[in-house]
């Protein structure tokens, strides 16, 4: 069934995407090179991503090219030349060479800023997609000879097509999936920004550094800056009033870690520094489809960041999505959609949930083992390991036309309803 524009006679399927992040505007980016009516109902007054930077591993890479936007990423991001796991004296644990990993997996490592990768997806969006400041307030549905309806204050949209991509704490989810068990906090908290450090000789390598209990993240980015993470545990919601102390304890904490960790935390201002705690879905979503809805991203499988595949699988989901949609908008396709992402999702989800156990002990016999085990590995077993999460491939796409990366539009010049 198509949803028929006033004035023109043509009928086109048209979808809702409930959420402006990277997972909601990849698959508008998807649906719309696929020849779908598409409108991104988002929120915020503006697209400010929670976050500071990430690292897309091949297959994050991958599904950007699938949609057209492999070299648009690589341009405004920075390809690692590796990435490796230290001790806190700075001692190297393992490390692996990103032209290995871009020659087993078809591309290599790009880490990016969050902004600048949500303005590169809106930016390959017409004008007038994204409707910035509009939330959604229900959702029905439909079914097989039904739309769905997706009403944002007085208005109400039908749509052939919903995808929920709102998030880890997704309302869309709360209100079809009520049965589903809330995001739960997992023990433990994480700080992330983007540092200024022209000055500091970060190298071309991201790198992890384990404590007992503790880590710290360190991966350059281009234009003199790094993007910057750790975790620790703590009681849920434990942070300080003041932002200012919230980074002194952080700077005590890893005061006596290798550099260039102190240096970088040196020149970090409590302005730009972000502090989350940790939560997940246990289990991740099982059946991605009710009627015309569907769930993508942290909306279907939010897990802990310990893979850094949050951001690649909600990629992975908008590409495989518009792949079984271009085949067949009916309702098997749908079906094709949630076989081909659960049981991936649920198994990531669980490597991720392990790994965090691994780092998050604080006994000194159990973090002596586990650096051993790392340490022992041999390059090519470890480059193995990273097939399960890197090895994916994208379904072939058949897209209208490349998108024109443009600068995205000012938010006071977007439609709200």
């Amino acid at each position: 069934m198509g949803v028929e524009e006033h004035g023109t006679g043509e009928s086109r399927h048209r979808a809702v995407v409930v959420g402006g992040g990277i997972g909601g505007l990849a698959a508008a980016i998807g649906l719309a090179r696929t020849g779908w009516q598409v409108v991104v109902c988002e929120r915020a007054p503006a697209l400010e991503p929670v976050g500071a930077g990430l690292v897309l591993w091949p297959n994050g890479v991958a599904a950007l090219a699938a949609l057209g936007l492999g070299d648009a990423v690589r341009q405004c991001g920075r390809t690692l030349a590796g990435t490796g796991l230290r001790r806190a004296s700075g001692a190297w644990l393992s490390r692996t060479d990103g032209a290995r990993l871009a020659s087993r997996y078809g591309h290599g490592l790009v880490a990016v800023a969050r902004p600048e990768l949500v303005d590169l997806l809106a930016g390959a969006l017409p004008d007038g997609v994204v409707r910035l400041g509009t939330t959604v307030t229900d959702v029905t549905p439909g079914d097989a000879h039904t739309p769905a309806e997706v009403v944002c204050g007085q208005e109400t949209l039908r749509a052939d097509l919903v995808v929920a991509a709102d998030g880890l704490g997704s309302a869309v989810r709360r209100r079809l999936w009520p049965d589903h068990p809330a995001p739960g906090y997992r023990g433990y908290t994480a700080w992330r920004a983007v540092v200024g450090c022209a000055d500091l000789d970060l190298g071309d390598s991201a790198a992890e550094t384990w404590g007992r209990g503790d880590r710290f993240g360190v991966v350059p980015l281009s234009g003199g800056r790094a993007y910057v993470y750790a975790t620790a545990g703590a009681d849920a919601g434990a942070h300080a009033p003041d932002p200012e102390v919230e980074l002194t304890e952080l700077r005590r904490r890893f005061a006596g870690w290798h550099t260039p960790i102190p240096d970088l935390l040196a020149r970090l201002t409590a302005a730009d520094l972000l502090r989350h705690d940790i939560l997940s879905l246990e289990p991740p979503v099982q059946r991605l489809t009710t009627g015309r809805v569907v769930l993508l991203g942290d909306a279907a499988h939010g897990m802990e960041p310990n893979l850094g595949q949050g951001a690649c699988l909600a990629l992975e989901d908008a590409v495989v999505l518009t792949a079984v949609l271009a085949r067949s908008p009916a309702a098997p396709a749908l079906a094709a959609y949630t076989a081909a992402r659960a049981p991936r999702a649920t198994r990531l989800s669980r490597q991720s949930r392990l790994l965090g156990v691994a780092t998050r002990s604080r006994s000194s016999a159990l973090a002596a083992l586990r650096d051993a085990a790392v340490r022992c590995m041999p390059a090519a077993l470890a480059v193995r390991g990273f097939d399960d999460a890197a090895g994916w491939r994208p379904p072939a796409l058949t897209l209208t036309s490349d998108p024109a990366p443009r600068r995205a539009t000012d938010p006071t010049a977007q439609e709200t309803s």
